[in-house]
């Protein structure tokens, strides 16, 4: 699934399989947790999360892999570190397979994200 038609996150998830389904709705509840203020939408086809109308974090299951788009540059760069050998394009990282996600990594990104303030950068 690259793109979904889903109208909501509920709705995405029931269309994943279900080793896709797990993971995604792990990083669902992560968000929800940790993203306080952000607004859930579906944005692109894919689960994302806006703080004043503006999409910081999303994630979707892809072809080949499940994507985790950290779109605040200065959180990037504040955790290149714990970025370093991951799987990760400009904004992108990637987790091959369902088991793989990190789901202590991007605990640590969304709670920086939610720390990060005004702009993305």
């Amino acid at each position: 699934m690259v793109q979904s038609s889903a109208t909501d996150v509920d709705a995405y998830l029931a269309e994943l399989p279900d080793d896709r389904k797990v993971v995604l709705t792990h990083l669902r509840e992560l968000c929800r947790a940790e993203l306080q203020g952000f607004t859930e939408v579906m944005a692109y086809g894919m689960p994302a999360y806006q703080r004043d109308g503006v999409t910081e974090i999303a994630f979707a299951s892809q072809k080949q892999y499940i994507s985790f788009y950290l779109l605040r540059g200065d959180v990037r760069d504040a955790l290149a570190g714990r970025l370093a050998g991951q799987d990760m394009g400009k904004s992108c990282l990637r987790f091959r397979k369902s088991g793989s996600v990190d789901l202590d990594l991007v605990r640590d990104l969304l709670r920086a994200t939610a720390a990060a303030p005004g702009p993305i950068a």
